[in-house]
């Protein structure tokens, strides 16, 4: 059964609306609050969220909202929004403009149309299951980019990355040692819009939520790439991680994360 068209066109407003708010408070004195010992909320994530928990109720009561600041039900029947008011808080806080709203529908489980806007560059990613992805409304494709060395690829570190570092920097050694360069842009539905743009070749990352992950899953695999865990699991917003190439690339990335990293390796003896 073809998708009711308010569906795309909510996410759009949506995720357009998220950024004008993003913008008007971006660069002024505004609350900041820790929920974490690194992890920030600002006033402007729960003002974005509460305006999009509104717009879901009024114009579709019946459906569910899973969202960073104010939750929900982590696995519903039938039509759900997996909503991230700000990807990039922390560079939000800090003046840094990288950063994003990141909008899913999923019915039963399965991402059905996902939304992306970067207020900064004016830039809208956009797909629907079975009908590609887009950028601004032009086609987006992954890059054709076949051996790491001739890569650059983007990861995000989690929020007990203190406790957590020769496990998360080994691995980003690791990449680091093979491609030809390694990002961290500090948005993980950014880094997903980037490989779907063919600008990244791969992206992966650890301990992350459904909101991370639910919309830039499916602009990627409508790019054309690949998507899975870490594990090379099937996709699932709920997985917690997140590998996702142009696919050349994807079999040799799920090989070095299951590597140790070097200083893990048995050291040769003479």
């Amino acid at each position: 059964m073809p998708l009711d068209p308010l569906y795309l066109t909510t996410a759009i407003e949506a995720v357009v609306k998220a950024g004008e708010l993003q913008m008007a408070g971006f660069g002024k004195d505004i609350r900041i609050d820790k929920k974490g010992e690194i992890d920030l909320v600002t006033e402007i994530d729960i003002a974005v969220e509460r305006y999009f928990r509104g717009l879901i109720a009024e114009r579709f009561p019946g459906h569910a909202v899973l969202a960073e600041e104010m939750g929900g039900a982590m696995s519903p029947a039938g039509p759900c929004w997996i909503f991230d008011p700000i990807d990039g808080t922390t560079n939000y806080a800090h003046g840094v403009p990288i950063f994003c709203a990141s909008l899913a529908l999923e019915i039963d489980g399965v991402a059905e149309i996902g939304a992306v806007f970067d207020p900064s560059r004016g830039e809208l990613f956009t797909a629907e299951r079975g009908g590609g992805a887009f950028l601004n409304g032009r086609p987006l494709r992954v890059s054709s980019v076949g051996s790491l060395v001739d890569a650059l690829l983007v990861t995000g570190f989690p929020y007990d990355v203190h406790t957590r570092i020769d496990e998360i920097v080994g691995l980003f050694a690791s990449f680091i040692g093979r491609a030809r360069a390694v990002r961290r842009l500090g948005s993980a539905a950014i880094d997903m819009c980037y490989v779907a743009a063919g600008r990244m070749d791969g992206f992966w990352e650890a301990d992350l939520a459904p909101w991370d992950i639910a919309a830039g899953g499916l602009i990627v695999a409508e790019a054309g790439g690949a998507v899975t865990t870490l594990a090379g699991a099937p996709f699932s917003s709920r997985g917690r991680s997140v590998l996702a190439s142009n696919g050349h690339l994807h079999q040799a990335m799920l090989d070095v994360v299951g590597q140790p990293p070097a200083w893990r390796r048995p050291q040769r003896t003479q």
